[in-house]
């Protein structure tokens, strides 16, 4: 009996000990991660640093808020500063649409699907675009196109489909 009672101990004392080093090992791991970790935000040096785009997030801002000509003026410096932004060339082209400058408008909706053809809010804009002109025919062609792209559906789709639904109703034809 003594023996069995010695062996389970044994057995007991080799699993505390695993459990032991096993969880010095953790906090080791643990310490040397962010003591030593991959770039600090502090660190001048570090290539990992995001770059916010600030003249974007502006114009984005001023756009909503119905700013469309400070929002341009924003937007424009973005794309300076970052000529593959497909989202900047989408909001510039969504500023000139809501100030009535519909070549303008195209342009930089055509540069940014140019940058990225499955922009969905360009597809979605470019659609409303269409209803401005009274062509809904191309609206429905971008709606076809954010059909393929949102597959489980999406905002843009939605939004450009009760545009398109609202089109023309009882004679009246909305500004998008």
């Amino acid at each position: 009996m003594t023996l069995k009672f010695n062996s389970m101990k044994k057995d007991q004392m080799l699993m505390k000990n695993f459990l032991l080093i096993s969880l010095a090992a953790l906090i080791g791991l643990t310490t040397y991660g962010t003591s030593f970790g991959a770039g600090s935000s502090d660190n001048d040096d570090s290539s990992s640093k995001e770059m916010v785009d600030v003249d974007y997030l502006n114009g984005k801002e001023e756009a909503y808020n119905g700013n469309y000509r400070a929002a341009i003026v924003y937007l424009k410096k973005s794309i300076e500063n970052n000529p593959e932004s497909a989202d900047s060339y989408n909001l510039l082209g969504y500023s000139n649409r809501k100030l009535g400058n519909n070549e303008e408008a195209f342009t930089y909706y055509n540069k940014a699907l140019e940058i990225d053809p499955r922009h969905k809010g360009t597809h979605e804009y470019l659609g409303k675009l269409y209803l401005n002109l009274k062509q809904p025919e191309n609206a429905k062609k971008h709606l076809a196109k954010l059909d393929s792209i949102c597959f489980f559906g999406c905002e843009e789709y939605t939004s450009l489909k009760e545009a398109i639904d609202g089109y023309g109703k009882n004679g009246t034809y909305r500004k998008y």
